[in-house]
């Protein structure tokens, strides 16, 4: 009897032990993944401002009420966080709940800024579905030629100076969080990150 309770926990332990090297090649592999695919951030598309430079400036009526000056340096020291969107982009109205979310999150340091181009009563319809009242709503064309919006939602993050931080398309929160990562550690894009990174890895392997 003694005999078969070794052998028992014996076995229990080599499983235990079985699973734990399992555990750890998995981890591995995430890990190696993780590194092959990096961050997910937003694509950048071309044309339109660039990164790094100072945006131009524009003094718009919002549809919510009052004139915003969107570009340039602010009165208040705050980057603003500007959202192209339409009434007919299913993905714009998915995203709002995340940019709201974002918006109460970093009301110290941004402001947000809705843009559009197109029929003001379908603005004004969305506004009013949508709960976007309390926040600048601007239509204009020429701003979304001048940062080179060619498919929405897209995002441009502006700096307190009114230099461009960081722009790009935007799906999920994920991509508008690398917008203030791309700002915090001024790699402009998912495809800078990308050449950094081979970059460094060619180095690498040249090195040894």
């Amino acid at each position: 009897m003694n005999g078969m309770f070794l052998a028992a926990f014996a076995l229990q332990w080599v499983v235990i032990v079985a699973m734990g090297l399992l555990m750890l090649g998995l981890f591995r592999q995430v890990g190696m993944l993780h590194e092959r695919l990096g961050p997910v951030g937003a694509l950048t598309l071309s044309g339109g401002s660039k990164v790094g430079e100072v945006a131009p400036s524009f003094d718009l009526p919002s549809l919510t009420g009052g004139e915003v000056r969107v570009g340039g340096a602010t009165a208040d020291g705050r980057s603003t966080l500007l959202f192209f969107v339409s009434p007919t982009c299913p993905m714009c109205k998915s995203m709002l709940p995340v940019l709201l979310s974002i918006a109460r999150e970093n009301a110290d340091t941004t402001r947000l800024v809705f843009a559009s181009d197109g029929d003001e009563p379908a603005q004004m319809k969305m506004i009013v579905q949508q709960k976007l009242a309390d926040y600048p709503f601007v239509l204009s064309t020429d701003l979304g030629r001048a940062h080179g919006v060619g498919k929405l939602p897209y995002a441009v993050l502006l700096g307190a100076d009114g230099t461009v931080a960081s722009k790009g398309l935007v799906n999920n929160r994920e991509h508008v969080e690398s917008l203030f990562e791309a700002q915090r550690t001024g790699i402009a894009s998912i495809q800078e990150y990308a050449a950094r990174r081979d970059a460094q890895r060619v180095h690498t392997g040249a090195a040894k």
